[in-house]
């Protein structure tokens, strides 16, 4: 593992490895919580490859992105729905 980038996470900053996608840093990282459903109740990667749609977070501003699509970049801002 190379870890090369740093993330800012909900305001924290996380180190990851260059070469993950944003869902396997967040997951090292211990974070399982990527969004909460319409009933309040956490969701987090389930299929892995981009068909659930369960991974979605923000990135940069911009909503519903798909963290296990989504490759890590230094100085990436993440926001979680906690």
């Amino acid at each position: 593992m190379s870890l090369g980038v740093t993330l800012i996470v909900d305001g924290v900053p996380r180190r990851a490895d260059a070469n993950a996608t944003l869902a396997a840093s967040l997951l090292a990282a211990g974070i399982t919580a990527f969004r909460r459903d319409l009933g309040g109740h956490p969701r987090a990667p389930l299929c892995g490859m981009g068909t659930c749609f369960e991974c979605r977070v923000t990135v940069d501003g911009v909503a519903d992105v798909r963290a296990c699509l989504e490759p890590v970049r230094d100085g990436m801002r993440i926001e979680t729905g906690k």
